[in-house]
């Protein structure tokens, strides 16, 4: 049996770390606890945002609020050359990550991963944010709750990662 040098780095690393820890004379196992006891206490800290934007996210996909959407804006990308079948997963992408990858794997199946909709989608998926996600987040766990023009400007953000999403895969496939 043949070793690489890649089978080798994960190993590599950590010796590396042991032997800067013994040579500092720092306490490991102290260090582990100490993190994840402090680890413990953002997750306390944020998980209140989360059940509650999770919740959110469940219930506009339930009610079918997300497909109404995605169908009142259809017209207005296919104009500016966004693919109509995207707009779904514009919709859930701020929303949701895992929803915006169920329904990107759904657009790549049902029209393949080489069409302009499957690299469009893929493409979107992975230039983009999960933006209530994250500011749920990081603002809950930095203690902020007044977000001013955070989420506006994420927003913004993402409507420009959508657009130029769609543009690239134009500009490079077709």
């Amino acid at each position: 049996m043949t070793t690489s040098l890649f089978d080798l780095v994960i190993p590599l690393i950590l010796l590396g770390t042991a032997s800067w820890a013994l040579y500092k004379k720092v306490d490991v196992f102290q260090a582990i606890t100490t993190g994840a006891a402090e680890g413990l206490q953002t997750v306390v800290k944020i998980f209140p945002s989360l059940v509650c934007l999770l919740t959110a996210v469940y219930m506009l996909r339930a009610s079918g609020a997300m497909e109404a959407v995605a169908l009142l804006f259809a017209p207005l990308f296919d104009r500016v050359g966004v693919p109509s079948e995207i707009v779904p997963l514009m919709v859930v992408r701020p929303i949701s990550g895992s929803g915006a990858l169920a329904v990107g794997a759904e657009l790549i199946e049902a029209h393949g991963a080489d069409s302009l909709i499957g690299r469009t989608a893929a493409v979107l998926l992975g230039s983009t944010e999960t933006t209530f996600y994250t500011i749920a987040v990081y603002f809950g766990a930095a203690g902020v709750y007044k977000t001013r023009h955070a989420i506006p400007a994420a927003l913004v953000a993402d409507l420009v990662g959508f657009f130029m999403a769609a543009l690239t895969v134009r500009w490079w496939f077709y």
